[in-house]
């Protein structure tokens, strides 16, 4: 036993100095990656280079395959890696891609969203006013010379707004940042002769960079003029998403709309059966917990933001009423016994998705598996 004991601390003491290399290499890693960040920012390069990721997953996993190793395993170290690189490069700074933009006016600057342009632009050295309700009476000073005017306020005070900007230099770019684009691209048009460009992020407040985020865009009037702004974006690591303002209407009462929607009447659902969340919890297999996880998510958030959402366009009425008279159908079939009739649309389904079915399925085993490492024993 003694013997027993004396091998397994030798081999313990090794894992342990392994591990203490593993740390250094890491922390000498991060270092290369920060001075790739500093690289990037003096030239405009964005911080996100899908190709080079990928390139790289695939070599180290082919690297892995020949050496014994798990693919998967070196791929989700690896990605966990890069999440990190990508922080480490963020910090870094950004290039200003328009350095002849004289101000950058942010409406709403100081909310969750507004402020995370407000950081972003900062960090690329444009100058940046922010205006909240109590300056609208220095509105036509702090208009002077804007070279771009970003609104950011909730949904149900965009249009009024817009509709308060009064002139804005004739070359002044004009945006929107909410999550409905044809009524104030539509309102934004009428008040100014300028460039005009509906945007959507499509990422919370809780985000610390752009990387891999994607920003929806809609064209609005003079594209030439508000470039240099799609690639700013860029620049900060996000995806632009061109897009008709009534295709993104269309698809974010898909998107957005419907989930919401779908979600808060099954949480609602589960308060009025009054469910222990505590016992589903500790029952719940991982893709199960997932599922509670994102429905708590969305209740630990602003319930405004998520009316605004819903009620923004009257059309996600029908839409609605649509989905639960699907619902009901289905239910129906379930209720006679046609279980013929379940499978058959099931399959319909499916067919419907092709590919993207085992594509989303491949996704969601990464999900489930940090699902999984998030319960608690």
């Amino acid at each position: 036993m003694e013997n027993f004991q004396e091998q397994l601390k030798t081999l313990r003491d090794d894992i342990d100095d392994i591990d203490s290399q593993i740390v250094a290499l890491l922390v000498k890693r991060r270092g290369i990656t920060t001075k790739v960040g500093q690289l990037k920012s003096q030239v405009g390069m964005p911080i996100y280079a899908p190709d080079r990721e990928a390139s790289l997953l695939e070599e180290r996993r082919n690297q892995a395959q020949d050496q014994g190793l798990c693919p998967d395993l070196i791929e989700d170290v690896l990605r966990r890696l890069m999440r990190d690189s990508y922080n480490s490069q963020d910090a870094s700074g950004y290039k200003c891609v328009n350095p002849d933009c004289k101000k950058v006016v942010v409406i709403g600057g100081k909310g969750q969203l507004g402020s995370i342009f407000v950081d972003l632009f900062t960090r690329s050295q444009y100058s940046v006013t922010v205006m909240e309700q109590e300056d609208w009476g220095r509105s036509e000073e702090i208009f002077a010379g804007a070279s771009v005017v970003l609104v950011a306020v909730p949904i149900r005070l965009t249009t009024t707004v817009i509709q308060q900007l009064g002139a804005l230099p004739e070359s002044c770019i004009l945006a929107d940042v909410t999550s409905v684009k044809e009524s104030p691209l539509y309102e934004m048009l009428k008040v100014h002769s300028g460039p005009v460009v509906g945007l959507h992020p499509m990422f919370g407040p809780d985000v610390t960079g752009l990387v891999k985020q994607t920003i929806i865009s809609c064209e609005g009037r003079s594209p030439e003029q508000y470039q240099w702004l799609l690639e700013q974006f860029a620049v900060w690591g996000a995806k632009i998403y061109p897009v008709s303002a009534s295709a993104h209407d269309q698809a974010m009462s898909m998107v957005q709309v419907m989930r919401h929607f779908s979600t808060i009447a099954y949480g609602y659902h589960l308060m009025t059966e009054g469910s222990d969340i505590a016992q589903l919890v500790e029952m719940s297999s991982p893709i199960y917990r997932l599922e509670l996880i994102m429905v708590g998510r969305l209740f630990a958030q602003d319930p405004v933001l998520y009316s605004d959402i819903i009620f923004a366009n009257p059309e996600n009425v029908a839409m609605m009423k649509r989905f639960a008279y699907r619902f009901l159908e289905l239910l129906e079939d379930i209720e006679m016994g046609d279980k013929d009739a379940f499978v058959t649309m099931f399959n319909q389904v499916a067919d419907w998705f092709g590919d993207y079915a085992q594509v989303f399925l491949q996704e969601s085993k990464s999900m489930l598996l940090k699902a999984n490492e998030l319960k608690k024993d």
